[in-house]
Parts: structure tokens; sequence; C-alpha cells
């Protein structure tokens, strides 16, 4: 997602796990072209010299944040930045969290921060505008809906044909609903992920898309009455990625240090830990 939730969410523990898209063209030669040297605080062009700027949105959810606080390192984005960091030689104390919206993120043009951790997916659209890391998480798409409804009841994606979906604008769910539900109205687009939850609470849709980690905070937290209809896989895979500047000095060093964590099982221990609940959800064809 992003999800959708900015606001949601919670496990598979998987994938690595938006609100959002495919395509991981960022680059082994780049990471290959990463050096020990040049991959450290006295080297590293940011923002800040010696300190590491790190963006998300507000307000930060579960699973990827705890208690919307992202620099106690608590929930997998928040725990997975911490550890990138240190991988370049920053200690806790020296990385700063600020405040991006996502959907600002992926706009063109200088940036205040060094990386994005936002539940971003990596697409081709957006790469042409900023990079992207190696991927840390994959997801699939998740359809929530009121326990009482007849979406509730779906077994398969023609099974959602005619229901009313709402998804948040500028993740890939629309693109996922589109491609793999054709459902036979618009889906509904809403402008954030409060009012995506608000709407399916007052039945103002059937169902809402969004990535299955935000699916399964969105019933545990935000609406005990829903449920996880069931999981669907996004078009070319939903994997997602620390987001910076295009062109960035950094890309490389980052993408370095995401690869190191994942050659090491680090980054399958934090999947595990704080993203592990989605794989009980069904799957729907």
């Amino acid at each position: 997602m992003k999800k959708l939730l900015a606001a949601i969410v919670l496990v598979p523990a998987f994938l690595l796990l938006a609100g959002c898209g495919s395509s991981s063209s960022s680059d082994s030669t780049a990471t290959t072209a990463a050096t020990a040297e040049a991959c450290t605080p006295a080297q590293l062009d940011t923002q800040t010299k010696g300190t590491l700027t790190v963006a998300t949105d507000k307000p930060a959810y579960p699973p990827y944040f705890e208690e919307d606080e992202p620099a106690n390192g608590e929930g997998f984005e928040s725990a997975v930045a911490f550890a990138i960091g240190k991988q370049l030689g920053y200690a806790p104390a020296k990385i700063k969290w600020t405040v991006e919206p996502f959907n600002s993120s992926y706009a063109p043009g200088p940036k205040s921060f060094d990386f994005d951790v936002n539940e971003i997916s990596i697409t081709p659209a957006r790469e042409k505008q900023v990079d992207f890391s190696s991927p840390y998480y994959t997801a699939n798409q998740a359809v929530v809906a009121l326990k009482t409804s007849d979406a509730a009841k779906a077994t398969s994606l023609a099974d959602l044909k005619d229901v009313q979906i709402g998804v948040q604008i500028g993740t890939t769910s629309l693109t996922a609903v589109e491609e793999q539900i054709e459902p036979s109205a618009e889906p509904q687009v809403f402008n954030n992920s409060t009012d995506v939850v608000t709407a399916l609470k007052n039945e103002q849709i059937d169902a809402v898309v969004v990535d299955l980690p935000t699916a399964l905070y969105l019933t545990a937290a935000q609406v005990p009455a829903a449920t996880v209809v069931g999981q669907f896989s996004a078009p070319g895979g939903d994997e997602w990625g620390a987001l910076l500047a295009k062109d960035s000095s950094l890309t490389a060093c980052v993408s370095k240090a995401i690869d190191a964590m994942r050659s090491s099982g680090e980054l399958a221990q934090l999947n595990k830990r704080w993203m592990s609940q989605a794989a009980g959800a069904p799957e729907l064809h």
C-alpha cells in the first residue's frame, strides 16, 4: 500500500512485506558499485552531515510502526530503517525521522529526506521520478468487507465483480482492482486511508482493497466488524523499496545494506517478527 491506511496493517511472514506496485529495476550494478568505504557516514552525502534522515507518513500504523512513533524502532519498517542505518554505520541516535505524505514522496523534485519507507511500491512510473533501493518486502493485495455484507461471502475474484470497491488514491491497489477483479462499477477512490476506512464503516462501499498487512491491521484494530475476505497477487508482484531522490548518491549504498540484510537472514527475521500473520488469509483466484 500504500497503502491504505497508511493506516493499517499487520503481516505476512513473507515475503519480504504500501500502498503498492512492482518491478525492481533497482540495481545490482549500482549495488556492486557501492564500496564499503563509500558507504559510511563520513562519505555519504546526507541531508545533514553525519545524520541519516528517514521519512514516513503520519499517522504511522502497525505493524509497520508502533504507537505512531517511528523513532522507537518498533514495527517492521521502523526496524528495517534502523537496520539499514546500522549497516551504513549510523547509531540510532544519528537517525532522524521526518514526516512525508505518501503521495508527495514519489513526486519529482528535491527531497527533504535521505530515504523514505512507507509501504511504497516500486513501479516503472515512479522510477521515472525517484530512485528505489533493492526491495525489502513483497506484499499481496487483500479484500476487506464488513462481516455482514454479501462481499464477505466471496470465495473468488469473480464473486467481487459487482461489488462496490473503495481504494486510496495513488496506491497500486487501484491497478490491482482494475486488472485482477475488473469490477462492473468503477472503484471509488479516496484521498487518504482515513476516508477509506470511514467509507467502509458507513457502508458507503461494499469492500476495500489494500495491501495484506494493512488489511490485517484494519480488521484487528480499526474496523473489528470487518473481515479479510481473501488475498490475491498484484500484477507483477508488489515489491516495496526505500525511496530516494532521483539519481541519489545514496541509492547504491542503501541497496547494498538491504542486500546484506537479506543475505544474512536479518530481513527474514524482521519479517517474521512483525509481518508473520498474513499467511492464514484465504487466497482468491
